[in-house]
């Protein structure tokens, strides 16, 4: 029996590295253990390195890049033009209207105010005229501001003030009310509860104010629309060129290597790439100058002559209250010249304020037509109004009322010519000048959406063509290592 030596190490039969169980040679695993999982994205790494070192593999690989950036220029070109084809709509369908009204809410709320005071002038009972006139402002007003409330939701300064109108709204009618069953029963305490209302309407914070507020948030909202309609789709612009210049380079490719100047479908798939491109610079140009045009002179010059239509009903409410004031109205004489003033320039000059700037926005004679005649018209109220005062000044109160709403004067003969006269001439010829822009605005802006309107399916239909063209031009190189 053989003896192993002290401190000799025992020799292990089994391997042939004499370390392992019988049947695992050397350096292997253990039985049942798996070698460990590369990971996907490695895996896929290895598998194109590899596929690049052929020039099949080349091929495939150039096809599938191709494609890949025609699509995405077809994609994007889609969504961006359909993005800002839904701004444009905003701007014809909700923002611009809503504008619109905000307008009209201001304006019927100051007319009424005018209309009022200038029933006071009569004494006694107001004519059946003023009342309606009245009555038909106010409703109007009502109906606009829930008209507002149901369409501006996503706005807080709107719905704000939209809350302050419905508030205090009422409260003006109820001092209206509470004036004219005075002023009825020829009490004095009847202009200063009228003169209180009309305080009511034009403080901070109050009816007009409101209003005003209201007309700004909503313009402001036109302007985003405005903006957001004709920003530029860089992000669709750079993937043409890009996709251009790989289709561009693809086909320099086969030429050096094949000698052929044309591949066809590579070929197709440039030109439809191309025309997808030109479309979209095309139609946007088309677009953004139509929006541009429905802007200045629609859209703003509508703006300018809500303005003036604005100063000119509270000229004509500080001109009635400087009469139902009797001899203290020295502020609404005062606030009747700033109006003007900001109506149609200082009187020495021969033009200028808000109608002087909508004669130089309005850019067809349909609407320079109606806003000259009520720069013709300002100039005759003016005039008007000097003699007026020259009455009422000279104590001559009957002759003033006379020349300020008609009927006869302190003589007992009828008075020919009035202010109530001219105002109502400037506020109807700016009326009309307003529904011409706004003809113009609502042309060129749907102009301007309609040039947009083939291009998202254009561009998908031509990407997706531009894509298989170029595929199949790869195909035909790859048949010829079959």
């Amino acid at each position: 029996m053989t003896q192993t030596p002290t401190g000799a190490v025992p020799v292990q039969t089994g391997g042939p590295g004499g370390s392992h169980p019988q049947g695992q040679p050397g350096g292997a695993p253990p039985l049942g253990a798996h070698p460990p999982h590369r990971l996907a994205w490695r895996e896929s790494l290895t598998r194109l390195r590899s596929a690049a070192t052929t020039e099949p593999g080349r091929l495939r690989l150039i096809g599938a890049l191709l494609a890949a950036l025609v699509i995405a220029f077809g994609t994007v070109t889609a969504w961006q033009v359909v993005d800002r084809q839904s701004a444009a709509g905003n701007v014809i369908d909700h923002s611009a209207p809503l504008s619109a009204n905000a307008a009209e809410i201001y304006r019927s709320l100051a007319d009424a105010d005018a209309t009022v005071a200038g029933g006071f002038l009569v004494g006694g009972e107001e004519p059946k005229t003023v009342s309606d006139r009245y009555q038909s402002d106010i409703t109007k007003a009502a109906k606009l501001i829930a008209d507002a409330a149901a369409n501006s939701p996503g706005s807080q300064e709107a719905r704000t003030q939209i809350s302050a109108l419905n508030s205090q709204l009422p409260q003006y009618t109820e001092l209206v009310a509470t004036a004219q069953a005075d002023n009825r029963q020829g009490l004095p305490l009847g202009g200063a509860y009228l003169r209180y209302a009309d305080t009511q309407m034009r403080k901070p914070g109050g009816l007009l104010d409101a209003a005003d507020k209201l007309y700004q948030a909503e313009n402001s909202r036109l302007s985003a629309d405005y903006s957001d309609a004709k920003s530029l789709p860089y992000a669709a612009w750079a993937l043409g060129v890009i996709a251009l210049a790989a289709l561009g380079w693809a086909q320099r490719r086969h030429f050096r290597r094949t000698n052929r100047v044309f591949n066809r479908g590579m070929l197709a798939g440039t030109a439809a790439s191309a025309v997808v491109l030109l479309w979209l610079v095309a139609a946007h140009t088309v677009a953004r100058n139509d929006l541009a045009d429905s802007y200045a002179h629609g859209a703003k010059s509508t703006q300018v002559l809500n303005n003036a239509r604005i100063a000119v009903l509270q000229a004509r409410g500080d001109e009635n209250l400087t009469l139902v004031a009797r001899g203290s109205g020295d502020q609404y004489e005062s606030y009747f010249k700033d109006g003007m003033n900001k109506l149609a320039g200082p009187a020495s000059a021969k033009s200028g304020g808000e109608l002087a700037q909508a004669l130089a926005l309005a850019d067809k004679d349909a609407g320079r037509a109606p806003v000259q005649s009520a720069i013709d018209d300002v100039r005759d109220w003016r005039q008007r109004h000097t003699a007026e005062r020259k009455s009422d000044d000279g104590g001559d109160y009957t002759t003033a009322v006379a020349e300020v709403i008609g009927g006869k004067n302190s003589s007992g003969r009828t008075v020919t010519s009035n202010t109530g006269q001219s105002f109502d001439g400037v506020d109807k010829n700016l009326g009309q000048a307003v529904a011409q822009e706004q003809k113009e605005f609502h042309q060129s802006a749907t102009d301007g959406r309609g040039a947009l309107a083939l291009l998202p399916f254009g561009a998908a239909l031509l990407a997706a063509f531009a894509a298989g063209a170029a595929l199949i031009g790869i195909g035909r190189r790859l048949s010829e290592y079959r």
